[in-house]
């Protein structure tokens, strides 16, 4: 072989290599990303586990609050976030977690009160703007027949303490109560009271995005003096014909005009949906009251709405019972033994309390908790030995090996990191 001839064979392999090492590179870079992203977490039920936005607390400031209703019983807090860094899109009908620095109440007269941490869930009450989030927060009295009882805590503090250029602790939207994207199914939006706020993100962001969708909005409350986002709502529905707006009064005001104020005088029910809704499949989200849940949901069910087009998030520790719907593990019949690590305690559970977290406080020991309804993850704890039931699916993901006791019973003979 020639030199010209070896030389030639030489750089032809050294151009192959060449071609053949940007060819992997090229590879690599279309097709890793995709394999990252192939394999999502994966939580204790089999679902696909998505990532919050950001992990831990995040400091957002107020901007600016506003009343929503004539009572003044519903203010909005606008919130940006105090790095100044865009906000992710969130599916309409989360919510975000609050950690909250309350009054505590003094033990006597002239004795100092000692502030203390509690964790709250808000749904956001607008469409995703990456400027601002927005929640919606009633303030919650005593009970007028039971004046003794304390009011709501954290709606009584953001209501009175929590002011303009205040600075909050929050965590990501999360929740598995969102809208379904498809634009093609009707949408049906049932808010009970305060429960209009997540309609209210979910209206929103349909309007915007997909303005002909066909959206019907049913609103329960009592009467026009509690009537949030009336002006707004108004607005909507003579600007955007796919909206049918129903306002249903249960306790008209001197007033309060029929037809002006208000379409229905009643309940939200299934008598009232049969009339009004066109025949054809239609996508349902209601949110309120434990009185509204527990009657409408299973109602809707009983109609023949399937379960694929159900879908509710109660405010409080309200359940909801579907013949059909999948229950984890029912809590156990009888006696069975809870042992919390942790605090060196062995009891035995008699089935009195309604949650695990009851359980531990009526015996004295001291855990973390927020919503008390599954949702903010707040008493999450380690799942040592035995298994827990829940009475409705936990709208937080549980981690894997824990369990959340705000909504969890006993099903067998368990031991807790607690």
């Amino acid at each position: 072989m020639t030199a010209p001839e070896l030389l030639g064979l030489i750089s032809a392999a050294l151009l192959l290599q060449l071609v053949a090492g940007v060819g992997w590179t090229l590879w690599r870079r279309l097709t890793v990303p995709q394999e990252a992203t192939a394999q999502p977490a994966v939580s204790p039920t089999g679902a696909a586990r998505e990532l919050p936005a950001w992990s831990g607390w995040r400091a957002f400031r107020v901007l600016r609050r506003e009343y929503e209703d004539a009572a003044r019983s519903q203010c909005s807090f606008y919130l940006q976030p105090v790095d100044g860094a865009a906000l992710p899109a969130f599916k309409p009908g989360q919510f975000l977690t609050f950690s909250l620095d309350v009054a505590g109440t003094p033990a006597g007269p002239g004795q100092a009160v000692a502030a203390r941490t509690v964790t709250r869930c808000y749904s956001l009450s607008d469409r995703p703007d990456p400027a601002q989030y927005r929640v919606t927060i009633k303030r919650v009295p005593a009970p007028a027949e039971h004046p003794e009882f304390e009011p709501g805590l954290s709606s009584n503090h953001f209501h009175d303490r929590v002011q303009v250029d205040d600075v909050l602790r929050v965590k990501a939207p999360s929740g598995h109560f969102f809208i379904d994207a498809d634009p093609g199914v009707p949408a049906v939006l049932i808010g009970g009271g305060i429960g209009i706020t997540p309609m209210m993100s979910m209206l929103g962001w349909c309007i915007a995005t997909q303005p002909q969708r066909r959206l019907y909005l049913y609103y329960g409350l009592r009467n026009g003096q509690e009537h949030a986002f009336k002006a707004q709502l108004e607005a909507l529905a003579a600007s955007h014909p796919a909206l049918h707006l129903h306002i249903v009064y249960s306790r008209p005001g001197a007033a309060d005009q029929a037809g002006r104020d208000y379409q229905h005088q009643g309940h939200v029910d299934v008598e009232l949906l049969r009339r009004t809704l066109p025949h054809g499949r239609h996508q349902f989200y209601v949110c309120g009251p434990p009185a509204l849940m527990q009657t409408l949901v299973p109602a809707l069910a009983q109609w023949g709405v399937p379960l694929g087009d159900l879908h509710y998030e109660a405010f409080g520790p309200a359940s909801v019972k579907l013949q059909g719907a999948a229950v984890p593990e029912p809590a156990a019949a009888g006696a069975v033994e809870v042992k919390f690590q942790r605090s060196g305690r062995t009891l035995s559970w008699d089935g009195r309390d309604a949650s695990l977290l009851d359980f531990a406080e009526r015996h004295g020991i001291e855990v973390d908790s927020g919503c008390r309804s599954g949702g903010c993850g707040s008493c999450e704890t380690r799942l040592l030995s035995g298994q827990v039931g829940y009475e409705h699916r936990p709208d937080h993901d549980v981690a894997a090996g824990h369990c959340l006791l705000c909504v969890g019973r006993p099903a067998s003979p368990i031991a807790l990191e607690a």
